[in-house]
């Protein structure tokens, strides 16, 4: 269970780049139909509980309390959610969202025997 906990890598990434990358990992997994209907059910049911008028803990008892209730509910339905799914789905949906082209740039010299080819635009008829 240890190994599934790092399921976004962190990599010196800001609070709210790591939030809009979860919620896109929800939502690709979401759609994709190898991850079971009944565990959909969690994120869907944690939204509906945070805009349900149905409180655990209502806000205007303990204001600060409140709202911690609804966003642990928040958190706890997404992270069961991909915590449950098949985890080389979550992973193929990470490398996905992750996908990042390295290279480096060069100057093309002439010295190194590579040839410059100029092209130019066909004129259409």
């Amino acid at each position: 269970m240890a190994e599934k906990r790092d399921l976004i890598n962190s990599q010196n990434t800001g609070f709210f780049q790591d939030l809009i990358q979860r919620i896109k990992l929800i939502g690709r997994l979401m759609g994709d139909k190898r991850v079971n209907f009944f565990l959909k059910i969690l994120p869907v049911a944690a939204v509906v509980y945070l805009v349900s008028p149905l409180d655990l803990v209502p806000g205007l008892a303990l204001p600060v309390i409140g709202a911690l209730d609804d966003a642990a509910v928040l958190w706890l339905g997404t992270s069961l959610f991909v915590a449950l799914c098949p985890e080389e789905v979550v992973q193929e949906h990470l490398g996905a969202l992750n996908k990042v082209v390295d290279s480096s740039w060069r100057d093309v010299g002439l010295e190194s025997g590579e040839e410059i080819v100029e092209v130019q635009p066909r004129e259409e008829p």
